[in-house]
């Protein structure tokens, strides 16, 4: 059954042990960072800090929630699925962004189902709802009472880390429809944050459109602890012409409920445990960070729009849900992690030599890339290395991109070690392209936001690519191969005694 709110996705962790609940009182400061990160390195489960200690020695009377997507398992749940079903979102995904008209009229009605699901899934608004049981307006407002954590040292105020973003541009067009983003916050104060989004996102997008066609500010909405698949939805790659809102309604099977914000003129999820609602100004900035990041490093200080809060909406009794960013393993790597098989039907849609797509963990999300593919002509893993820095807009700022033959598996490091060995010419095979995006988190490039990216052509090379024999790659007879496998059983060894060869492609 679809998780109608946090609590019900709550229920099914606790009820198989994949959350536990912390009596102990725990700090915001510091401390409950250094719990989670013991926890994502052991694949431990989600925590409920029940009494959680505000900076100035208090005890909140709102539990902190972390850990929620800290195994691919948990993302795969919260999506009302199965590991193994990820790579189904993905075809979804590759059918809506950009669907092949049909070869037949039995196609074209193999595909109805689907669209009339996608229609069917516009979210519904209701009048009443849970997250507005309390109204917080004017002096009332205070997000220093919110028990927001202090991730890591030296950090210059609280962050908010999971808020779920609500924009909407200033036109009619799809692109300007509502758009949910996770975008962290800076506390500055009472009513007062920092939006922290990166000009490629889309509410950065909505932002800059808006002040071409507007004096006023951007009205926003931060939803924090929304439905698991709603937020979820707002970090898949969605097609721009699609609303999170109603992917997050085809993930669960269910209509996301709507409910109008009581001071800006925006839709947020009914079912949420706490909204801010305010505006993004379009001419006060202030400076953000440093924080840690994903990198492993703190950030450079960079000014972004400053977000001043007209209401606070909750349940009476609402969850704080929190996380932290740092050096892999955290919670994004593994959100990385578990879309990379959301990811491949897209990328093969588009490029259907390739096999495989790897974003390893340690890569920091997406920063390295390995892409197995069936060669067909010389040039063809550039071509390929060229495809993946511009067909999603999720790999814009992808660093490093090692394309490899079919005969090697992309997810082993050795394997693709071997290739890079035995396969590349280092002036021949490497491309390196300068001047491109790079993620201003990025200190390695030389200039913040600009900066170059390599691609690996560590496939077999055909003529023109060498002039030179290529070599015959070492196998074992395939009569022994077999008598081995035979006899295994009785030679008395320990181990499996799997092959180690690959089988032989037609």
């Amino acid at each position: 059954m679809p998780y109608d709110s946090l609590r019900d996705f709550m229920a099914r962790l606790e009820a198989s042990g994949r959350l536990v609940r912390v009596r102990e009182p725990v700090s915001t400061v510091l401390e409950m960072t250094e719990i989670q990160t013991r926890l994502l390195a052991e694949g431990g489960p989600a925590v409920l800090f029940e009494k959680p200690v505000m900076p100035d020695g208090s005890l909140s009377t709102m539990p902190v929630l972390v850990n929620l997507f800290g195994t691919v398992e948990r993302v795969a749940w919260g999506m009302d699925r199965e590991p193994p079903q990820l790579r189904g979102v993905g075809e979804t995904l590759a059918f809506l962004r950009q669907p092949e008209p049909p070869g037949g009229w039995r196609e074209a009605l193999d595909m109805l189902p689907l669209m009339k699901t996608v229609m069917a899934m516009r979210p519904k608004t209701v009048s009443r709802a849970p997250v507005q049981e309390v109204v917080l307006r004017g002096d009332e407002i205070d997000l220093t009472r919110l028990p927001v954590q202090t991730c890591w040292p030296g950090e210059p105020a609280p962050l908010i880390t999971w808020p779920l973003v609500v924009t909407r541009g200033p036109g009619g067009d799809k692109t300007d429809g509502y758009n949910l983003g996770i975008y962290r916050m800076q506390v500055l104060g009472r009513d007062r944050t920092l939006m922290r989004w990166l000009r490629h996102r889309g509410g950065a997008q909505h932002h800059r459109r808006w002040g071409l066609n507007k004096r006023e500010p951007l009205p926003a909405a931060a939803v924090i602890g929304a439905d698991p698949g709603t937020i979820l939805a707002a970090v898949t790659p969605v097609p721009d012409t699609l609303s999170e809102y109603q992917f997050a309604g085809l993930l669960r099977g269910r209509k996301v409920e709507l409910v109008d914000a009581v001071s800006q003129p925006l839709k947020v999820p009914a079912t949420a445990e706490i909204v801010l609602e305010g505006e993004v100004s379009l001419d006060d900035y202030g400076d953000e960070g440093p924080y840690g990041d994903h990198t492993g490093y703190y950030n450079n200080v960079e000014p972004f729009p400053v977000f001043r809060v007209t209401a606070v909406t909750m349940r009476r009794q609402p969850i704080y849900l929190s996380t932290f960013t740092g050096r892999p393993p955290d919670e994004p790597s593994v959100l990385g992690e578990a879309l990379n098989e959301v990811f491949i039907p897209l990328i093969r849609q588009q490029f259907p030599e390739i096999v495989d797509f790897w974003l390893p963990p340690e890569g920091c999300s997406y920063r390295i890339a390995v892409v197995s593919m069936r060669k067909a002509y010389p040039g063809h893993a550039k071509r390929v290395m060229m495809g993946v820095w511009s067909y999603l807009r999720q790999f814009m700022y992808t660093k490093w991109v090692i394309v490899v033959d079919d005969d090697i598996n992309a997810r082993d490091w050795k394997d693709v070690m071997w290739a890079m060995s035995t396969r590349m010419d280092p002036a021949r095979d490497i491309t390196v392209i300068e001047n491109t995006p790079i993620d201003y988190l990025d200190f390695a490039s030389p200039e913040s936001g600009l900066g170059s990216k390599i691609g690996l052509d560590a496939t077999n090379k055909w003529p023109p690519e060498t002039k030179r024999e290529w070599g015959r790659e070492l196998r074992m007879d395939q009569a022994v191969i077999d008598r081995i496998d035979q006899i295994w059983p009785k030679l008395g060894l320990p181990g499996s005694g799997q092959a180690i060869w690959k089988p032989v492609k037609d």
